[in-house]
């Protein structure tokens, strides 16, 4: 008889388990969640209500999941880059089937059960990591936490946010703290926030891969470190693209691009940062101070000249989860949380020191620029 094994995933007050009789699969998740959110090892006997993942290598079941959503109705959408045929139920259980990926689902929306199945054990321990992340995303923004596009770095408890577009420098604002200031790191992408009891703004970090070029590997003098990882045979996130392991490997350190003109980048594990680079992560802070980079080559840092603050664009929303679209029903609100509950937590950050700032690409003047900065945060 096979056991199974559990691990309990939880952020504040919310939590969800996962279930797998495959041991790597939960294995997948602690190390996913456990530096950033709590991960605990649970008897799988005692959980019994509320919501649930369960996740398994079972090449039959994947194969007869995949029957019943194609011998029905369905429709085809792209979830995670590949093709997803999805399947509704006059009960509202949603079945779905990606053969690319030779994963399927069963999602029971008014249980709050989640079912994934598949043929390889990586594969599936991915997913579920995923699928468990969301159903906890869920669970915040019904609970009043919003969902913020910045990255944050912690100073004696304090979060450092740091906002902008897409290559805009909030990844290497934080990773600059963390490296020349001593910070924590407690996300670079994404994080939650509530305004608690006190009127203080709370702030929980977004568990993922962080995506980081070559380039700025090479700048943050981190390159060497990941080479010579990869070198010895450890694995960096199975999502990173072959070309940048190939091209770790060849020791090429400029920007790596796709065809579409997009930036390939290295792909590190959470716990890759402390146990790599020595970089401490935080698991909670209270919002102290933002900042809008700007990076421009042969810059020198400097304040900026025209001010920036806090827009309806950098909360997260349904539209800008593309890759992820809630086909599950697992979070069911809007992706950045509540309007009220964003509007609560815009009007308290608005009170908070603002700086616009340009940074250049040296990066010992940038941090040294950083630390005086964010001295009174």
């Amino acid at each position: 008889m096979v056991t199974a094994t559990a691990i309990r995933i939880q952020a504040a007050d919310s939590a969800v388990p996962v279930l797998s009789s495959t041991p790597s699969i939960t294995q997948w998740s602690g190390r996913y969640f456990g530096h950033w959110w709590n991960a605990t090892v649970t008897e799988a006997t005692e959980i019994c209500t509320g919501p649930v993942v369960l996740a398994d290598v079972d090449p039959d079941r994947y194969a007869a999941l995949g029957r019943q959503v194609t011998d029905t109705r369905h429709e085809q959408i792209v979830y995670a880059r590949v093709p997803l045929l999805v399947a509704e139920d006059r009960n509202g259980t949603i079945r779905a089937f990606s053969p690319g990926d030779q994963l399927a689902y069963i999602s029971e929306p008014h249980t709050g059960r989640l079912t994934i199945v598949g043929t390889d054990a990586e594969a599936v321990a991915v997913a579920t990591a995923r699928l468990a992340r969301e159903v906890v995303r869920g669970l915040l923004l019904r609970d009043g936490w919003t969902l913020l596009h910045a990255s944050a770095a912690v100073i004696d408890g304090n979060a450092i946010l740091s906002f902008g577009s897409k290559g805009a420098g909030k990844t290497t604002t934080a990773l600059l703290l963390a490296r020349k200031s001593g910070a924590e790191l407690l996300a670079n992408d994404r994080i939650f926030v509530r305004r608690d009891d006190t009127g203080t703004v709370q702030v929980l970090p977004w568990p993922s891969a962080a995506a980081l070029g070559l380039g700025l590997l090479d700048a943050l003098g981190m390159y060497d470190v990941v080479r010579e990882r990869v070198q010895a045979g450890e694995q960096l996130h199975p999502t990173q693209d072959r070309r940048v392991t190939e091209a770790l490997l060849e020791g090429r350190r400029e920007p790596l691009w796709a065809p579409n003109g997009k930036e390939m980048k290295v792909q590190l594990h959470p716990d890759q940062f402390p146990d790599w680079f020595g970089i401490r992560l935080a698991s909670s802070a209270r919002a102290a101070m933002l900042l809008f980079p700007s990076v421009f080559p042969d810059a020198e840092p400097r304040t900026a000249d025209e001010a920036r603050g806090l827009t309806e664009s950098d909360f997260m929303t349904g539209a800008t989860e593309d890759r992820y679209p809630d086909v599950f029903r697992l979070i069911r609100v809007n992706g950045g949380g509540r309007p009220q509950d964003r509007e609560h937590v815009a009007t308290y950050l608005s009170g908070l020191p603002h700086h616009s700032i340009v940074l250049g690409h040296d990066i010992d003047a940038a941090g040294e620029f950083l630390t005086k900065i964010t001295t009174s945060a």
